[in-house]
């Protein structure tokens, strides 16, 4: 599932996600660096200057975006989007013969004839409903051998997911609680002043007297005005939004019954199909992917909006992304197109608990690696360990495609898991709702407070670990387009050796506690552009220049050999 955009419905429910009114990020922080601007962004801008000073000269690099889905004709980014060079646009032939016809900008597997998924369940859901059915009836005593164990991990599904529908439920109710008294304190300031709405300073000069209600109602009044509900307009859109959120949970995400991949018309469950989908590069919510797609490459030399990390890209878009959870299918066979269709970046800002069909997932992943393509994905924004909590996909091959496939390797050896920074120093550097991992997560990128592109031409603040991903992508698309004979395992190699080591201790995120910022991440330190750039003038190639297909078979090679799929266990 994606992080969402910002709204004040997260900073009433959410206290740790606001941020302060009394500070501000400055202006496009994520490019800036930390020596030179003293803010802890990539560096992106002083490593591009050094690099031109040099008089070195960048190759042009393809970043594929999996996400929601990307807004092409953005002013900011119509002249970074990837252009299919073997595909005439709108004559509905599959020119270059790929399986995807006028796949011009890249290719959207959440569409079909029957629509576009916008809201799906997660997958703890489809999991419930799958399990429910087939163990219905069935008496536990009578399970033997895998059909015990599956019957168990049943249990352990119908429990999670219970609590998380009685969690909605819960939050539904609290939230109209919430915003109850927040109506009643508009209303009594209004009859005590006559006036709808009143300025923060007008409200301090309401002299409430001995009313106590008056009083109270103009300090709730205060404490919301300072998390941007100024307004009685600024209330309804609150208000909408946070019944939306929960009416999402109950009716979409969480709902059993709910199924809308009819839309698609294809079978999830069969990975024999990869060609279905359409060319809709947008889809019905593009926020999420066009914000990431600025990041990562916003036209630098526009003079308008904002500047991306890098230069030198091209943005490839694969939808695969819904509101909800990816399903396995999606993800690997939008890693597929992405790696032959001549991606060496591929962005992936999502995460889920379960991965049913994980195996494929893997498949693709180590197509990726085999082709030397650079994986980068967002750690998650649950201030989970990912050490110890599930969090999918990631660089773990599964047991049972280490047995088969994939046989020696353990992990994926081109894949980052990227935690979130912010522009704040000391003890607040770790953004509170980041994912960490000593041992899984890579390292830290600015992810708080970032200000891209997003739908109809405009532009808007997001944060998350979907943020920091692609900044960090962005580094990697530097080092990709400025070193081209430089593999995607030393890309990788030399950005977690180059980071910005860090010091002393931070608030760990979730919590109060305060620990070492090594103990968050495997690298101890921040992405540095600058540091990468330096590090790469002095790396020898070991670059594999062959992208050949292994024995072991990926892509086309497995597509072929797959028949009606068995959802695997976890």
């Amino acid at each position: 599932m994606i992080l969402k955009k910002s709204i004040i419905v997260a900073a009433l429910c959410l206290p740790f996600f606001m941020v302060s009114a009394q500070t501000k990020a400055p202006e496009n922080w994520f490019t800036l660096d930390a020596t030179k601007d003293k803010v802890q962004g990539t560096g992106a801008d002083e490593a591009l200057r050094q690099l031109k000073e040099k008089g070195k000269k960048g190759q042009t690099v393809i970043v594929a975006v999996l996400d929601s889905g990307v807004e092409v004709d953005h002013e900011d980014l119509k002249d970074v989007m990837w252009v299919n060079p073997g595909e005439i646009a709108g004559n509905g032939i599959d020119d270059d013969k790929n399986g995807y016809i006028d796949d011009i900008h890249g290719w959207n597997f959440l569409s079909g004839k029957g629509g576009n998924v916008n809201h799906e369940t997660l997958e703890i859901t489809r999991e419930y409903a799958r399990l429910s059915k087939r163990f219905k009836g069935t008496d536990p005593k009578n399970l033997y051998g895998e059909a015990k164990t599956e019957y168990e991990y049943f249990e352990t599904v119908k429990a999670a997911f219970e609590e998380q529908r009685a969690e909605a439920e819960a939050g539904m109710e609290n939230a109209t609680k919430q915003i109850k008294p927040i109506e009643d304190a508009f209303d009594m300031v209004e009859k005590a002043t006559g006036k709808k709405d009143i300025s923060a300073e007008e409200l301090a000069k309401v002299d409430a007297g001995s009313d106590a209600d008056l009083k109270r109602s103009i300090a709730i009044m205060q404490a919301v005005m300072a998390q941007g509900v100024a307004t009685r307009a600024d209330l309804e859109e609150a208000k909408k939004e946070m019944g939306d959120q929960f009416y999402s949970q109950l009716n979409y995400h969480l709902n059993p019954d709910y199924n809308p991949r009819t839309m698609v018309g294809d079978d999830p469950n069969d990975l024999t199909n990869r060609n279905y989908g359409t060319n809709d590069y947008e889809g019905p919510d593009a926020f999420h992917g066009t914000h990431v797609a600025g990041i990562i490459a916003a036209s630098r030399d526009n003079n308008t909006g904002v500047r991306g990390v890098a230069d030198n890209v091209k943005i490839m878009t694969v939808r695969c992304v819904p509101d909800g959870d990816e399903r396995d299918k999606d993800v690997a066979n939008a890693i597929f197109y992405a790696v032959d269709n001549g991606a060496s970046v591929i962005n992936m800002s999502f995460g889920k608990g379960y991965s049913p069909q994980k195996w494929y997932v893997d498949a693709a992943m180590k197509y990726a690696a085999d082709h030397d393509v650079l994986l980068v994905h967002a750690a998650g924004n649950d201030a989970e360990n990912n050490d110890t909590d599930p969090n999918f996909p990631n660089d773990m091959y599964t047991k049972a495609a280490k047995k088969g496939l994939f046989k020696k390797e353990k992990n994926v050896p081109t894949w980052m898991e990227i935690g979130a920074l912010s522009w704040k120093g000391a003890e607040n550097r770790v953004a509170r709702f980041s994912n960490y991992g000593k041992k899984n997560v890579d390292l830290f990128s600015p992810g708080v407070a970032i200000y891209s592109t997003v739908p109809d031409g405009k532009y808007g603040n997001a944060q998350g670990t979907s943020m920091a991903a692609p900044a960090a992508a962005g580094v990697a698309a530097i080092l990709r387009s400025y070193y081209p004979e430089l593999s995607a395992v030393q890309v990788k190699s030399i950005m977690e050796k180059s980071v910005i080591a860090q010091e002393g201790e931070v608030y760990k995120p979730g919590t109060t506690e305060k620990v070492a910022f090594t103990e968050l991440c495997v690298s101890g330190g921040v992405v540095s552009a600058v540091n990468a750039v330096a590090m790469a003038d002095q790396t020898k190639a070991k670059k594999n220049k062959k992208a050949v297909w292994r024995e072991a078979g990926m892509g086309k090679s497995v597509a072929g050999k797959v028949t009606k799929a068995k959802v695997v266990t976890p």
